[in-house]
């Protein structure tokens, strides 16, 4: 990080939003440069002062944990193989990382924009899938996507701001975009040799869309790949949210953020039958956003590293990779 007096927890660099929400430009401007300066560096970051309510938070995972609890042949009640893991539940060990071969220890719930709220070119986004089992479900999740999406905005407004981002339409197409939370359960294992051979909670991997917001992981095990090679346990206090570039952001500006690549690491031995809740934002734009290398990230001296593609097309890839369509 620069000279700054920039607050830091466990080694990952922490800003509050506050500075940056207050509109003076002498607390803009040096928050604008941390947020950069960290995603340059490490791509991942922590934010305070958010805005996010600690209620809602607890709430919606009181109900995540009553869904998960439920038996598997009723969660798969809830799987729609029609949407490709986009909306409702998906089983465990079907998602993979990118590469892999085996399975992650894991099964998630997906909930996207309401369709009924989809009033943007990109209208006809699939229906959200509920839970019966767990009525309240709906409104808390539908509650922490709102309160998840304007932090989102917010974060977006600054990278732009710090990337000299003067084109609107490029923050216009982050609005009413296709984005989803998660409910990421890496379920409890009691025997340790039923584990398929080389299969982790989630192996290495980056994120698809352009930012990633976790809030209120239940338990540690999130790790980050620095750039020596090492793995960077990510730790910080139950008030932060870490936000991290995601590989469309990094193709919007040639490399210049950094989509750092991550993992879920099991367990000791001897806590594998603990089961661990997290629940990311995936934030994306409309379908048809264009990918192509923002202007002012790309010099005359500057190779450009990625193919033009679209949101939509760049997603339909990636979920083809991963093993979700």
């Amino acid at each position: 990080m620069n000279n700054r007096d920039t607050t830091v927890e466990n080694g990952l660099p922490v800003i509050d939003l506050k500075d940056y929400l207050s509109g003076q430009s002498a607390s803009r401007g040096p928050f604008v440069a941390d947020l950069c300066d960290a995603y340059e560096t490490i791509g991942f970051v922590g934010v305070k002062g958010h805005g996010v309510e600690e209620s809602l938070v607890r709430v919606m995972y009181e109900a995540a944990w009553r869904f998960v609890g439920l038996p598997d042949e009723v969660k798969a009640r809830y799987h729609r193989a029609d949407l490709f893991g986009q909306r409702g539940y998906t089983p465990k060990l079907q998602e993979h990382a990118k590469g892999a071969s085996v399975g992650d220890l894991k099964e998630f719930y997906h909930i996207g924009r309401e369709a009924s709220c989809s009033q943007s070119e990109d209208a006809g986004y699939p229906e959200n899938v509920w839970p019966d089992e767990v009525p309240e479900f709906r409104d808390h999740a539908i509650n922490l996507f709102e309160a998840l999406e304007t932090l989102g905005h917010h974060m977006l407004g600054a990278i732009f701001q710090g990337l000299g981002v003067k084109d609107r339409s490029i923050l216009e197409a982050t609005r009413l975009g296709n984005s989803v939370l998660r409910v990421a359960h890496y379920f409890g294992i009691d025997d340790p040799d039923s584990i398929p051979e080389g299969a982790v909670r989630a192996a290495p991997h980056g994120d698809i869309n352009l930012i990633t917001l976790l809030v209120g992981a239940s338990s540690e095990g999130l790790e980050l790949l620095r750039r020596d090679g090492t793995w960077w346990p990510v730790s910080v206090s139950p008030d932060t949210i870490v936000v991290n570039v995601g590989d469309m952001l990094e193709r919007l500006t040639n490399g210049r953020l950094r989509s750092t690549i991550h993992r879920v690491v099991n367990p000791p031995r001897e806590t594998l039958s603990e089961a661990r809740l997290s629940m990311p934002f995936f934030m994306h734009p409309k379908a048809s956003m264009d990918l192509s290398v923002i202007p002012s990230c790309l010099s005359d001296n500057d190779a450009k590293r990625y193919a033009d593609i679209s949101a939509g097309e760049f997603l339909d890839q990636r979920l083809g990779e991963i093993g979700l369509k």
